[in-house]
């Protein structure tokens, strides 16, 4: 097969060459006429659902591979497009001084775990955005969401059975840290051992800070919820797809704003 996507309105061998093996793979387009139509739109995406891949009805490099019909299952990566300048358009009041001094370690993040791909950087530099758009891997400031009127920093996490915490001074200790803001004794114990080399973010969780661990935190994090993320985004379910970072809707201004700009200015294809 000579494309690396086909999507609704593609004719030819290739088309043909998909609905043969999806109807081999139980999933019936209809007649195998080489044209991509509506029948093979569902039984794309029904392939999709029944493989755990974002279902969008458009046979790309994952799909293609899932069916045997390609080698490679990589998505097009838009890091080439991905320039100072356009990504100081998105953080519109940040120094560009700190946008070149990181972006290139989030982007080598970003391809070491496989989510070059247009929508998962937009996502992670919209993360960036609304976490910390001073585009530095910063830590969480005390605020009367985090901390009491009479208690001591971070006391209003202590407890949080939903971050794992176990009482004080967990609060403090496993804060917001990086640029994704990681948070919460639970994270701090799974993230750190996915980390090549691993890191005991447990014992030194201030490591969440360091440039490197940061970005590379910051694309594990989003790695994980790759499918979740995109079948949001698909939805134009903005807030969503936030709320699988942050758990809230901390930030969603910024967030959309930094994606619709990045969207608009970063080259599908560079």
């Amino acid at each position: 097969m000579q494309s690396d996507s086909l999507s609704q309105g593609d004719t030819g061998p290739d088309v043909q060459a998909l609905q043969q093996a999806l109807l081999s793979h139980g999933s019936n387009p209809g007649a195998i006429d080489g044209v991509y139509g509506q029948g093979t739109v569902a039984a794309v995406m029904g392939f999709q659902q029944s493989e755990g891949l974002l279902a969008d009805g458009i046979a790309g490099p994952r799909t293609l591979t899932s069916l045997g019909l390609s080698d490679s299952n990589a998505l097009p990566s838009a890091i080439p497009g991905v320039t100072v300048e356009i990504v100081s358009q998105m953080f519109p009041v940040t120094p560009i001084g700190n946008i070149k001094n990181n972006l290139p370690g989030i982007l080598s993040a970003l391809v070491t775990r496989s989510i070059s791909d247009k929508p998962m950087v937009l996502m992670a530099l919209s993360t960036v955005r609304a976490e910390v758009e001073c585009f530095e891997p910063i830590s969480e400031g005390q605020s009367r969401f985090n901390t009491s009127p009479s208690g001591h920093p971070f006391d209003l996490y202590d407890n949080r059975k939903d971050l794992g915490n176990l009482g004080a001074p967990d609060g403090e200790r496993y804060k917001g840290r990086g640029y994704v803001q990681l948070t919460g004794r639970s994270n701090y114990e799974t993230y750190g051992p996915k980390l090549n080399p691993s890191v005991d973010l447990v014992t030194n969780p201030d490591l969440a800070g360091d440039p490197e661990i940061a970005s590379s935190l910051l694309a594990l994090f989003l790695a994980d919820r790759e499918l979740q993320i995109k079948s949001a985004l698909l939805a134009g379910n903005m807030a969503l797809a936030r709320q699988l970072v942050n758990g809230g809707s901390n930030g969603l201004d910024r967030f959309t704003d930094a994606y619709q700009h990045g969207e608009a200015l970063i080259p599908d294809r560079a």
